[in-house]
């Protein structure tokens, strides 16, 4: 391949820009040109491109978000959108495609793969819920901002002995909530993959904790597990105990990515654009027990990822 191009596309994540340059640099390496989309597969419709060269990608491995930008696409989703996307790309001599993002977006990279536009995925996304791979680029800064904006809150919680019902991201994964409660060393952590009982895991949890001494609660609330107003409002009155809550919202998508994310979007964005120079494959990048490799884009969106249910024992065991 000769020329190829890079998009990033659904919600934003630390270190997509770390990917961009790797893929940009790889690219120019290996004599390779390189188109930069913006704004995802909406921006690919459209043909909005800009060729990107060394000093395109300088100066943006620390920075949040994605130079690219990132757009929803109603009409991407739609046979003839995924038409018009393909033949875009060879009107415009696009010979593979780098698509950096989560489930969604494969699915996007499938479509074009079936076009005939070779497609290479790159999972960012702070959710951590692509199932091929151990850790996605984003993931690790986010519960990093998570953890310092709990200990932030728990500064006020501890000094007025009330409880905090602190909601993070995760509609459907319940990674940050868990990695996040763990290391602030919450009182109750409530994930989407586990179902819970109010009253016997909060209420009673709560109760017996102040048996033995504790004064002030922390609880970390996946988005996906309900809402952070009510809860709070009903463990005050079910338990007498002044409750506040705090929605930290889109600042966990936001901020200098970590150094372990830079290195991760690094390292995959080098192999992504590797494969497309020297294999000529559709497929979606990966980071499995510390190796970067790669599983054909049909095979990865089958997979499944199940929470590490002993983890989440061991993060209640310790908490009281």
């Amino acid at each position: 391949m000769r020329t190829i191009g890079v998009l990033t596309s659904g919600g934003d994540a630390p270190g997509m820009n770390a990917a961009i340059r790797a893929v940009v640099r790889t690219a120019i390496e290996n004599n390779m040109h390189v188109l930069g989309v913006n704004n995802g597969f909406e921006g690919l419709m459209m043909g909005d491109v800009v060729e990107m060269n060394l000093r395109s990608v300088s100066n943006i491995i620390n920075r949040g978000g994605t130079i690219l930008h990132s757009a929803r696409s109603e009409g991407f989703k739609t046979e003839a959108g995924q038409k018009k996307a393909a033949d875009m790309c060879k009107a415009l001599g696009i010979e593979g495609l780098i698509v950096i993002g989560g489930d969604g977006s494969f699915r996007g990279a499938q479509a074009l793969a079936k076009q005939g536009i070779v497609c290479v995925g790159i999972p960012g996304t702070i959710d951590n819920d692509i199932a091929c791979t151990d850790n996605t680029i984003g993931f690790d800064t986010a519960i990093n901002t998570v953890m310092e904006m709990v200990d932030k809150v728990r500064d006020t919680t501890e000094s007025h002995s009330r409880c905090s019902v602190i909601e993070v991201m995760g509609r459907g994964a319940g990674y940050i909530a868990l990695y996040s409660g763990i290391a602030t060393g919450a009182t109750i952590i409530l994930v989407p993959e586990v179902s819970y009982d109010f009253d016997k895991d909060v209420v009673d949890v709560m109760k017996r904790t102040v048996a033995t001494g504790k004064r002030h609660f922390v609880v970390i609330l996946a988005e996906g597990c309900g809402d952070a107003e009510k809860m709070a409002k009903k463990i005050e009155e079910q338990t007498g105990i002044e409750t506040r809550a705090t929605i930290l919202g889109h600042v966990q998508r936001g901020g200098s990515p970590t150094v372990r994310d830079r290195v991760l979007a690094s390292r995959m964005g080098n192999y992504a654009t590797r494969i497309l120079r020297y294999d000529n494959k559709s497929c979606v990048v990966a980071e499995k027990a510390g190796t970067i490799v790669d599983y054909p884009i049909d095979i990865a969106l089958e997979m499944k990822k199940e929470l590490d249910i002993d983890m989440y024992r061991m993060a209640h065991e310790i908490s009281i």
